[in-house]
């Protein structure tokens, strides 16, 4: 598939690497390493990154943390993971513009659909951090939104495993992938592939999904050429 404009989501979990927390900087180097090979393929590209590795609203909500409260602790953790992309891409010689859901100058600038696609068009990695800027919603609806605002062909999902199971192929060695499935299929089978709100935003927009493993060296860039290697879910 040629893909001239994408999506990529990244779990902040996964930044941490071996780690219990925070920001492992070999990760971080080696996702960043596969992400300019995107760039050099002259593919315009945005980034949402969640922050479970810093702060999670629900998990704080559950600890008797006022939700929304939480949610917004847990939007500006993903704004410190989209600095930390952001400095690592830069350091490695690409251009990159930082835009938030939140109003936090001077730190980001405000999304907005316009802004990115012109940014992308410059030449530049668009990195969206602060969710939505609403509480009650994940950054996985955060990823499905900035991907249709920016009009993306596809939404990549970087995950730990290589794409969408029957069950969690870390629990049950039995677990069959599958290499396409319908929005309909994907329900009607109950499979976690994004929240629901996400989900139902990416198949009435008409917005592909990509799930993949991230972790895999190089396998970015390999996903973007050859989509059997993750799971596509699509209308």
């Amino acid at each position: 598939m040629d893909y001239k404009r994408v999506l990529l989501k990244l779990s902040g979990e996964s930044l941490m690497g071996e780690q219990q927390y925070g920001i492992d900087s070999e990760t971080l180097k080696s996702y960043c390493e596969d992400i300019v090979d995107i760039v050099k393929k002259k593919i315009q590209l945005s980034i949402v990154i969640g922050g479970g590795n810093i702060f999670r609203g629900m998990q704080g909500a559950a600890k008797g943390f006022d939700r929304v409260q939480g949610d917004y602790m847990g939007m500006l953790a993903t704004v410190i993971n989209s600095m930390a992309i952001q400095a690592e891409l830069e350091k490695q010689g690409v251009k990159v513009k930082l835009l938030s859901g939140l109003n936090i100058d001077p730190i980001a600038e405000t999304s907005s659909g316009r802004k990115a696609k012109h940014y992308m068009e410059e030449g530049y990695v668009v990195i969206i951090g602060g969710g939505t800027g609403n509480p009650f919603f994940t950054t996985d609806t955060a990823s499905a939104l900035r991907a249709i605002e920016i009009e993306a062909d596809i939404l990549l999902k970087g995950t730990r495993v290589d794409g969408v199971y029957s069950a969690d192929p870390e629990k049950d060695p039995s677990a069959t992938k599958y290499t396409t499935l319908t929005f309909d299929e994907a329900y009607s089978k109950n499979l976690s592939i994004m929240d629901l709100t996400a989900f139902t935003l990416c198949k009435e927009n008409n917005m592909p999904i990509l799930v993949f493993d991230m972790n895999k060296k190089s396998n970015l860039l390999k996903v973007i050429e050859d989509s059997s290697i993750g799971t596509l879910v699509s209308n």
